[in-house]
């Protein structure tokens, strides 16, 4: 069992689970018999996962006192956008597992799985544009704009960490990792079903900035406690390649924290390592990177940088949501960031 807070948030995302994945079959199922792409697009979303995303935006906007219906086609967009960016991101960070399984590039190659993903951002625009039919056009067009921001900073923050890797960048700071984790986690995973909620649920969006520290702070320490759980966490409950990060040579805050840690002999090894594409990389050398980030504390700085961010974020909630009458919703909000800390 684990905290009153935690439990909470397990089973208001319980609850939504049947619910997103009956709404997300309309549209998964509609185009499924016109062409194979729609079939495979149906395969990561079908395999599960917490919908985070989507229970952020609909608690976010019955919280402000919409109906769980005027949020429901927001959330869908965000889970199958979500789903999009997945594919993709296995492409491009060459991982070998998403929940469990082979992850959709190693099933049915790579130009495949790149056409899925795209299919999948597709089809995230068409719940957007549905919103029409509860919320009306001038709504709609302020959650559409909304979606663009998201997406646009979500691809830059996606374009910083490919770039990073890329030029071997060894001379990162824990602000570089804070802007990008800022773009490529918070906003779709925390800011955007945030906002699009408080505009739901206030129709002027009046409350919109005052959730955006909120969602920043909670996203980054849901960031940092994913990148430790890749490193640390239990292999049957993760759904991911453990040690996958250091594979793909990802710069997470531990891998930062070692860089400056560590020797100069280290260091040396350190850029040769991280220079070196991951097929060349050996089990001994991730073993050795992991066995450092020990030694030198990497991995307790990380975990208090979290606990750090998710106090931050529970300070924040007061000026986003304290003023809110009481509810289930809001009490699910306030939990999250001490579900973050707690998951596995």
């Amino acid at each position: 069992m684990g905290t009153p807070a935690a439990e909470l948030v397990k089973s208001v995302l319980g609850e939504h689970g049947p619910l997103l994945q009956h709404a997300l079959a309309g549209y998964l199922d509609a185009d499924a018999a016109g062409c194979d792409v729609y079939a495979l697009a149906s395969d990561y979303p079908r395999r599960g996962g917490r919908g985070l995303r989507a229970s952020l935006c609909m608690a976010s906007a019955r919280a402000f006192g919409a109906r769980l219906e005027d949020a429901l086609d927001s959330a869908i967009s965000l889970e199958l956008l979500h789903n999009a960016f997945l594919v993709h991101d296995d492409v491009e960070d060459e991982s070998e597992e998403r929940r469990g399984r082979p992850t959709l590039h190693r099933l049915h190659g790579i130009p495949t799985a790149i056409n899925v993903g795209d299919a999948l951002a597709v089809m995230s625009l068409r719940p957007l544009i549905a919103n029409q039919r509860r919320l009306g056009p001038r709504l709609t067009l302020r959650i559409l704009a909304e979606a663009e921001r998201m997406a646009r900073e979500s691809v830059e923050g996606q374009a910083i960490e490919l770039r990073w890797r890329r030029e071997n960048a060894l001379e990162l700071s824990e602000s570089d990792y804070l802007r990008m984790i800022l773009k490529k986690t918070c906003w779709y995973t925390t800011i955007y079903p945030c906002r699009i909620g408080a505009l739901i649920g206030t129709r002027d969006g009046a409350a919109l900035d005052d959730s955006l520290r909120f969602g920043f702070f909670l996203g980054a320490a849901f960031q940092i406690q994913d990148d430790l759980l890749n490193l640390v966490g239990d292999p049957l409950r993760y759904g991911k390649e453990i040690g996958g990060d250091i594979w793909e040579g990802k710069r997470t805050l531990m891998l930062i924290h070692l860089l400056g840690a560590a020797n100069p002999s280290e260091r040396r090894d350190l850029t040769e390592s991280l220079a070196r594409p991951r097929v060349e990389r050996s089990q001994a050398e991730i073993d050795w990177i992991l066995e450092r980030m020990h030694h030198y504390a990497s991995i307790d700085y990380a975990r208090n940088m979290a606990h750090g961010l998710a106090g931050a974020a529970l300070h924040e909630f007061d000026r986003a949501f304290g003023a809110l009458p009481d509810s289930r919703d809001k009490h699910f909000l306030r939990a999250l960031p001490s579900w973050v800390l707690e998951r596995a």
